[in-house]
């Protein structure tokens, strides 16, 4: 059976990063475009999407496997309110007696009393955006917090009781050394997680950043040294005890996150805020994207949904390649076309690939594969 999951997106950011381009905004944003959506007015309307999405399908009787809480920054909003919302999810379609339940945070926006009031309402897992301990490399990213910071707040995670906690890096920012690197990952050797996203860095266009590195201030990110960084933080976390389950993510046994993993294997998730996407079926759709019009459509109890789309088997199978492929646990070679197929030995020749078996085996990444994911799934599906 399909499991169901929930993405609950939280919009609000103390300041905005020069490199983010996701659906958030700061308070001085949402005042300017004259919407009445705040930190405190937010939870009630969240709620109400819930109770919406579930009159809806009413015939579907799934209980959540995982919920997750992203943004911007979701404890932007007071740690009783999450809550809340989560009452709201739990009240409304229940939770598997094993759910899994994050929260992403910034470093500096929790306290040790908001992270018990998390625990103790619900939330197993939490994951920092740590990115960098150098001072440099953060200043170029405009993180707010102090290096520091991220290890108290972890402490303060494992004193509140969470099970699961993780920390997101970012790698390849320009001005960032290799031993730049090598110190953020000693720090979170000597840090209490089980769990770390690292992703390179990206300019996407229309950022702050992008904006530099037009003007020439800021360097380009170069691949090259993308691909030589990954391997540093590879080498590092294996002696951490954490293996890689997918491409950017790293864990120790039982860490991996649940959620991330039901994207992975296309399974069914509700979408829920301004922007935020859903999956359930076959069937893609997407909430219109300003918190203004996205609070006016569930106060009048009308869908908040921009738009839809029903996948083709084509391009279902195109998703199963793109996405599976990136676990660990590997593709099933039975999907692949026989022009897949025939990349797919090409690819084993090359190195990128592990097969087990041609006729009814999985294809996994090796560590060459990974650095090339992008290049070879186009292949595949070829």
């Amino acid at each position: 059976m399909r499991t169901l999951s929930a993405y609950i997106h939280i919009p609000f950011c103390a300041s905005r990063c020069g490199y983010c381009d996701f659906n958030t905004y700061t308070a001085a944003e949402l005042h300017r475009d004259g919407t009445s959506i705040t930190t405190t007015t937010y939870p009630d309307r969240v709620s109400a999407e819930i109770n919406w999405l579930r009159n809806q399908n009413l015939t579907d009787d799934r209980q959540l496997s995982t919920v997750f809480f992203g943004g911007g920054t979701p404890t932007m909003i007071s740690a009783p309110n999450l809550v809340r919302i989560l009452d709201a999810a739990k009240t409304t379609y229940g939770l598997t007696s094993d759910a899994e339940v994050t929260t992403e945070a910034n470093p500096d926006s929790v306290s040790l009393q908001d992270l018990e009031i998390l625990r103790n309402g619900g939330f197993t897992r939490i994951s920092f955006g740590h990115q960098s301990s150098a001072s440099n490399v953060l200043q170029i990213l405009e993180r707010t917090h102090t290096p520091g910071k991220t290890w108290q707040a972890i402490d303060d995670a494992r004193k509140a009781g969470f099970e699961h906690v993780s920390v997101d890096l970012i790698y390849g920012t320009p001005g960032e050394s290799e031993q730049d690197l090598i110190g953020t990952l000693n720090d979170v050797a000597d840090a209490d997680v089980d769990h770390v996203s690292a992703y390179s860095l990206i300019v996407e266009p229309g950022t702050k950043l992008a904006a530099r590195v037009a003007r020439g201030e800021v360097a380009q990110p170069s691949d090259d040294v993308a691909a030589q960084r990954y391997g540093v933080i590879d080498a590092a976390l294996k002696k951490m005890n954490m293996t890689w389950y997918e491409v950017s993510n790293w864990s120790k046994p039982g860490g991996e996150c649940r959620h991330n993993i039901a994207y992975w294997k296309n399974q069914d998730w509700l979408g829920i805020g301004p922007g935020a996407h859903a999956h359930t079926s076959g069937t893609r759709s997407w909430n219109v994207k300003h918190p203004a019009a996205w609070a006016a459509l569930i106060d009048e109890g009308a869908s908040p949904a921009a738009d839809q789309e029903v996948l083709a088997p084509a391009d279902i199978a195109h998703e199963e390649i793109m996405l599976r492929l990136r676990l660990r646990e590997g593709l099933e070679l039975k999907v692949l076309a026989e022009a897949g197929i025939v990349e797919a030995r090409l690819a084993l020749a090359q190195g990128l690939l592990e097969v087990t078996d041609f006729e009814a085996g999985m294809a996994v990444l090796t560590y060459k594969g990974r650095l090339l994911a992008d290049g070879l799934v186009a292949r595949l599906w070829a």
